[in-house]
């Protein structure tokens, strides 16, 4: 750090006692994410108010200071890595729920709220916020909304974006601007707190949001299915879809994650199972029953090894308990995991399985899908033992292949991680030059000294 810029950082620490953080510890703790990449920020903000983020990013502007905003860190691709140094924004101490509105179906928050609590709480009150990342338990409605995540309910439900009403977004040289509204219809001018949505931090700080809520449906039940083919399991996918009702999810994993998952939790349903498909149907419960016995007589003829239903929120949880341990259980194999949230058409969901193990032969390397199939979002991780000699030249080998072909079947190279760092070699590949122009137009536009997470794909 420069002597300039030290003396800058502690001006801004004495105007804002207690929210601007120089110590070691702090600096090494938001340095990254669960991505493979880090660098030490010169500070670490911590604002407890709208005004006080507004401040900082006033004065970084000024004094053309990176910032790199931030919630738990929890992200995939490096997205809150500080690459430049500078401030690392975080988020995590704007935390409060502001209001639950049930008679609107709105609640007011601030980006620092965990998700699965904000869950938890509008739930205790017969209302629903359906995105559902994996993570919910750790990470926070911010971090949702600049990644735009997802999870298995988008099949039904959508993902983050779906659910953003209106934003109140601090811009790279302070100024403070409240986007939408908490009316669930709105067609006055652009929808610019859409543009935030999924915006990695490169355009602005949000520090509050209101999201649309759901009546929370009565009843759950859920289907775990095992097949001897991952053929078989598409054909099961395809038949539900087929059918005429619309599941909350649909959930397929391969034999090498089911493995690993068999190890690490001992379910005796998945020993042996080549193909492991989840289906939850929601609503009204006399409904739901009927809907589950439907498919399993669907389901049936295609000579599942195990066809096991569970109904209410308890036997549902136990069946996504299992579900939720998939990537824990391909870390415990020792593996290092490349973890590629790929998109394709949901037609092109079985070659995906087999394009990944001609993958596997083509570049001696064990390729897992698990995810969300109902939407195409397969979870396409490439595992790789890196002591191994030639082993990251063949798994970036491997991620080439993968993504040329994702994008050719029409595909997209991220469903909900984003681009951060992991995913800058494809974006040119991925997005059309005049594409890439109006990104960096916008960008420019919001913030045009491009203090705002640079070194980024923008």
């Amino acid at each position: 750090m420069t002597p300039r810029k030290t003396k800058l950082l502690a001006k801004l620490q004495q105007q804002l006692s207690g929210e601007i953080h120089l110590d070691d510890a702090t600096l090494a703790a938001n340095a990254g994410d669960k991505w493979f990449a880090s660098h030490l920020p010169d500070a670490v903000a911590l604002p407890r108010s709208t005004a006080a983020v507004s401040r900082i990013l006033r004065f970084a502007n000024e004094h053309r200071i990176p910032v790199t905003p931030r919630g738990t860190g929890h992200g995939y691709v490096g997205g809150c890595v500080p690459l430049r140094g500078g401030i690392v924004l975080s988020t995590v101490r704007l935390n409060r729920v502001l209001q639950i509105a049930p008679q609107d179906f709105v609640a007011v928050v601030q980006p620092g709220v965990n998700t699965a609590k904000l869950q938890a709480r509008v739930e205790a009150r017969g209302l629903f916020y359906p995105p559902d990342p994996a993570s919910r338990a750790d990470n926070t409605i911010g971090g949702n909304i600049v990644t735009n995540a997802g999870g298995p309910r988008c099949l039904k439900y959508g993902v983050t974006r779906d659910y953003i009403l209106g934003l109140e977004v601090v811009l790279a040289d302070g100024t403070v601007t409240r986007l939408g509204g908490r009316t669930h219809k709105n067609k006055t001018g652009f929808e610019l707190h859409r543009l935030f949505v999924g915006s990695e931090g490169l355009l602005g700080v949000v520090t509050e949001a209101t999201l649309k809520l759901l009546p929370l449906p009565p009843f759950r039940a859920v289907l775990a299915i095992g097949f001897g083919t991952m053929r078989q399991a598409v054909r099961a996918l395809h038949a539900s879809l087929g059918s005429g009702l619309l599941p909350c999810a649909l959930e397929l994993a391969d034999a090498f994650t089911l493995a690993a998952a068999y190890k690490r939790t001992g379910s005796e349903r998945l020993r042996g199972c080549r193909a492991h498909l989840i289906v939850e149907l929601d609503g009204q419960e006399r409904s739901v029953r009927g809907e589950i016995a439907l498919l399993k007589k669907l389901i049936a003829p295609l000579r599942p090894l195990f066809l096991e239903p569970g109904f209410g929120a308890e036997q549902c949880e136990a069946v996504w308990k299992i579900r939720r341990e998939f990537s824990y259980a391909l870390r415990d194999t020792g593996l290092t995991k490349l973890n590629e949230d790929v998109v394709v058409p949901r037609g092109r969901l079985e070659e995906l399985f087999d394009f990944a193990a001609k993958l596997q032969k083509r570049h001696a390397l064990q390729v897992a899908c698990f995810g969300h199939a109902g939407d195409g979002n397969i979870h396409t991780n490439v595992m790789v033992d890196l002591q191994q000699p030639g082993a990251k030249e063949r798994s970036e080998a491997a991620l080439d292949d993968l993504f040329r072909q994702v994008i050719a079947w029409g595909g997209a190279i991220t469903g909900e991680h984003g681009i951060g760092i992991a995913k800058q070699r494809w974006w040119p590949l991925a997005v059309s030059e005049e594409a890439r122009a109006l990104h960096r137009t916008v960008k420019r536009a919001l913030d045009p000294r491009g203090i705002l997470n640079p070194g980024k794909f923008v």
